[in-house]
């Protein structure tokens, strides 16, 4: 077999068709090594990254970033504590593998990104949970606050009036709905009111003679005259029209805003993740114990 001057030699393998498959050349302890290792760096420089934030936060002299300038700060920083930690890690597998091939190295690299995203991803569903309880209970409590705007709106035509008693009222209503207001008892006409006032408010308008029932109903329920109560009426039919605009605005802006903040951080994801992986890959050539082989094809090194 030639040979030269370099401890090399020059070999080529040929595997019969069928014949026994290349062992595998992938380190599950390197790559879990790596992982680990680039999880320790990560939290580290994390942890050290809301100390610093922390130290920018002075309520006393009411100094404090505002909350766009910490979050974009906190982001770059997650960013290059991640994309360190991973070249660290790429650098760690590729070195503890063996590997004297760059491909094998690289791909080593590449593992410790996919288990560090995977943890990653465990972690942020964790959180997203979280969060996601989080926001059905304050949905609640606005759901609960806007119950309570209606109730309140409607408690100005009808003093008293609550959801317990709505289903008794309603009931004294079936007896005397359509009737003359002024023979109707204080019961009937506060169902009937309560009764016209929610058609209203989830229709959007009254429909056919409603209106002028509701003038009817609240002129023999406080003893006024009917030019007044139609005024009542207007003025709140007027106030729950702008507090149901006021919410629909509410409701589209938050959306949006929302809609605009996921869009962002998926591309940011996008883009973070695109960035560690680059990291492990520089970060495992770097770690390849021997190039040499790989730039110079057909030669291996001679055993020692």
């Amino acid at each position: 077999m030639p040979s030269d001057m370099t401890g090399t030699v020059r070999s080529t393998a040929i595997l019969p068709e069928g014949g026994p498959a290349l062992p595998s050349r992938i380190s599950w302890g390197a790559v879990i090594a790596g992982s680990l290792i680039a999880a320790v760096i990560a939290a580290t420089l994390n942890i050290l990254g809301a100390a610093i934030g922390a130290t920018t936060v002075d309520a006393v002299a009411q100094a404090t970033p505002g909350a766009a300038r910490m979050g974009i700060g906190a982001a770059i920083w997650l960013v290059i504590a991640n994309t360190l930690a991973l070249a660290a890690g790429g650098y760690t597998a590729a070195r503890l593998s063996g590997a004297a091939d760059d491909t094998d190295g690289i791909l080593h690299g590449l593992a410790v990104w996919a288990v560090a995203f995977l943890v990653s991803a465990v972690l942020i569903g964790n959180l997203l949970a979280g969060l996601a309880s989080t926001a059905s209970n304050a949905v609640g409590r606005v759901a609960g606050g806007a119950a309570s705007a209606v109730s309140g709106v409607v408690g100005q035509a009808v003093p008293g009036a609550s959801p317990t008693a709505l289903v008794d009222r309603a009931r004294d209503t079936l007896r005397g709905t359509g009737g003359n207001p002024q023979g109707m008892t204080t019961e009937q006409r506060s169902a009937e009111i309560t009764s016209l006032l929610g058609r209203r408010i989830a229709r959007g308008g009254f429909a056919g003679e409603e209106r002028a029932r509701l003038d009817a109903l609240v002129a023999a329920e406080f003893g006024i005259p009917p030019e007044e109560a139609s005024r009542r009426v207007q003025a709140i039919e007027a106030e729950a029209q702008r507090t149901a605009t006021e919410a629909a605005t509410r409701a589209r802006q938050a959306a949006d805003a929302t809609a605009r903040a996921a869009s962002i951080g998926a591309f940011g994801t996008v883009a973070a993740l695109l960035l560690g992986a680059l990291a492990a890959v520089l970060g495992a050539r770097r770690g390849t114990r021997d190039r040499i082989a790989l730039l110079t094809p057909g030669l291996v090194r001679r055993p020692a």
